[in-house]
């Protein structure tokens, strides 16, 4: 027997969102992995063919890291932000322009998308600021002060060429790097310069794809999943250690978006096939929706 219901279910939720713009950060499994890649594009092209807007922000941290070992440069993180000197920097573009935005751009366009790769300096999309120097504490109770080099904050988006392209049924796919003073080239956090983008363009949703369920109790044990969270509970859940580490700024760009206006963001599993569909089109939905 057919199954009608999921179609029925997915209906009110394509009327709600017809027409609505949502941003997807894709990340992780969702990127590594070339079966998973065609997947996740190939659901981004259907939420283009029932009426609703997609934007897609990616990433690319391994992919620089391996890029940098076989040029024969380290990597090196502060608080989990690349110290980019000016070489890194000319990595990081041929990387994330070069290919990844490419390979997103071709999985889309094979699936019957139209699909546009840019970076943030194509169009002044995203102007940046050079991040100021980062005071750590050292391990010997030492503060020192460190330049993160051509790493960047966003100070604003130009929506213009975003309306353009999504007015046009075009799926932007951009690569997080930013324009900075004296046409200077800047590394953007992919996540900030996600829930950015999203708040500037009236985003009804902002999506994160990561390579874990969502927000968990226990680290360990996937069924205690938190599926919804109050932007007024993230504070008191940062204290007791439930959101901790590299979930941190992930939730700290979802609350931003949601103060700038977006309606709801999602960190969901990107590893789990079609979870950007069960997201949108179900009740139950897939990870942790965090909410005003």
């Amino acid at each position: 027997m057919y199954n009608v219901n999921i179609l029925m279910e997915a209906l009110p939720y394509i009327k709600k969102f017809h027409s609505k713009k949502i941003l997807i950060k894709y990340g992780g499994h969702a990127m590594v992995n070339e079966d998973s890649m065609a997947l996740t594009a190939r659901d981004t092209v259907l939420l283009k063919y029932v009426g609703i807007d997609p934007i897609v922000v990616h990433g690319g941290g391994p992919e620089i890291s391996r890029a940098m070992e076989k040029l024969g440069k380290k990597s090196e993180f502060v608080e989990g932000l690349r110290v980019t000197d000016e070489e890194t920097m000319e990595i990081i573009q041929m990387v994330l322009v070069g290919k990844i935005s490419t390979n997103i751009v071709s999985q889309i366009n094979l699936h019957g998308g139209k699909s546009i790769g840019i970076s943030g300096k194509d169009s002044e999309l995203i102007r940046a600021r050079k991040k100021p120097n980062m005071l750590i504490n050292e391990s010997t109770g030492e503060t020192k002060e460190v330049d993160l080099g051509f790493v960047g904050e966003v100070i604003c988006i130009n929506n213009e060429i975003l309306e353009m392209f999504t007015s046009n049924n075009y799926i932007p796919v951009i690569a997080p790097i930013g324009l900075g003073e004296n046409g200077s080239t800047l590394n953007l956090n992919a996540d900030t310069a996600a829930g950015e983008i999203a708040q500037n363009v009236d985003a009804e949703k902002l999506i994160i794809l990561t390579d874990v369920p969502g927000l968990l109790r226990d680290p360990d044990d996937p069924s205690t999943l938190i599926q919804r969270i109050r932007v007024d509970e993230v504070p008191g859940l940062i204290e007791e250690g439930i959101i901790s580490g590299g979930m941190i700024p992930k939730i700290e760009t979802c609350v931003n978006a949601l103060n700038g206006g977006v309606k709801s963001a999602h960190i969901i599993d990107g590893r789990v096939k079609h979870s950007i569909l069960l997201e949108i089109f179900t009740k139950e939905g897939i990870g942790t929706m965090i909410y005003k």
